[in-house]
């Protein structure tokens, strides 16, 4: 299986001339001509790129959480990414992604505790997730980040400046999210289809709702039968998939099951009460959900097919030494 994931960075769907110097090579190198000769090539900077303002601005909630009185979670590396005078709207959009941040936190170590052997962790974000050093990953876990490869290499480049470091027997591997086949790509870093694995989404750039169809083709090929894929997506894919008023609980439990998962949606009034905070209605628009694989992986189904071919060839032999 083959999937090109296109990807860019904003709460609804940009303009592909905002998001094409990073993700597209081509554009990225190419080169512009002066009358006298000479030529100069389009550079992004840290100023001016998308990206990588993106996952600041989030790294920015998460350091301003850290420093509250009462915190949801403690994220001690944040502040490599943030400038001193970063100003945020704290009020609203803070307090909704905190607490998915705290809930995505508390499903992944829940679920990867409840796992025997290795222990596989997908992680789509925006490049500047510090959950592989920031949680307590039990022995045996290996993590992989799929996110835009230069907000990942700044990001390490702070990361290993303070010291960072990721829990001992743990493996932590980077997938560019330009890779042209993210599933590959995976297994050759060493991903395992028929063993257990969890995947969890949160700022991972999305562009169109054909890029998310494209993951969730890639997780459903790869997550075996019962493991768990959650975490956040921008509001305005239902509203591009139904293009009408229809609910998006329904548009939601449609597209999942159409790659095979069984997905509830979570309402952050609920987890907020769980932790004993409240949000406040605002225009922070994101799903917070929970699916569950029902279909086998691609490598499982293999499997079987192997089986299954081995056994008729075995019932053949038989029946040729009886005539």
């Amino acid at each position: 299986m083959q999937c090109a994931l296109k990807f860019a960075c904003s709460a609804a769907p940009p303009s592909s001339a905002s998001i094409a110097p990073l993700l597209f090579p081509n554009t990225h190198n190419k080169k512009k001509k002066l009358r006298n000769g000479c030529s100069i090539r389009a550079e992004l900077s840290d100023d001016n790129d998308p990206l990588l303002q993106a996952a600041i601005n989030s790294a920015s909630l998460r350091f301003h959480e850290t420093h509250r009185q009462d915190p949801l979670f403690i994220d001690p590396y944040a502040g490599c990414f943030v400038s001193t005078h970063t100003q945020m709207d704290m009020e609203t959009k803070a307090k909704q992604y905190c607490i998915a941040t705290k809930f995505i936190d508390d499903k992944l170590l829940s679920t990867v505790n409840h796992m025997d052997g290795l222990k596989q962790v997908v992680l789509l974000s925006d490049g500047m997730d510090t959950r592989p050093y920031r949680l307590n990953w039990l022995s045996s876990t290996i993590m992989f980040d799929i996110s835009p490869l230069r907000v990942f290499q700044k990001a390490a480049e702070k990361l290993d400046g303070v010291g960072a470091k990721i829990p001992q027997r743990c493996l932590f591997l980077h997938v560019p999210l330009e890779t042209p086949n993210i599933q590959e790509t995976l297994v050759t870093k060493g991903f395992n289809c028929t063993r257990p694995s969890v995947w969890a989404i949160q700022g991972l750039p999305l562009m169109t709702l054909v890029s998310f169809e494209e993951i969730l083709l890639t997780v459903s090929g790869m997550a075996m039968k019962g493991c768990l894929f959650f975490g956040e997506l921008p509001a305005w894919l239902a509203e591009t998939g139904i293009g009408n008023k229809s609910s998006t609980k329904k548009w939601i439990n449609n597209i999942f099951m159409s790659y095979g998962f069984k997905v509830d949606m979570i309402s952050y009034d609920e987890v907020a009460k769980r932790l004993s905070k409240v949000v406040k209605p605002g225009d922070y628009e994101k799903i917070l959900f929970v699916a569950e694989q029902l279909r086998c992986s691609d490598d499982q189904m293999e499997t079987w097919r192997k089986e299954l071919q081995r056994v008729d060839e075995d019932g053949d032999e038989e029946g040729f030494e009886d005539l």
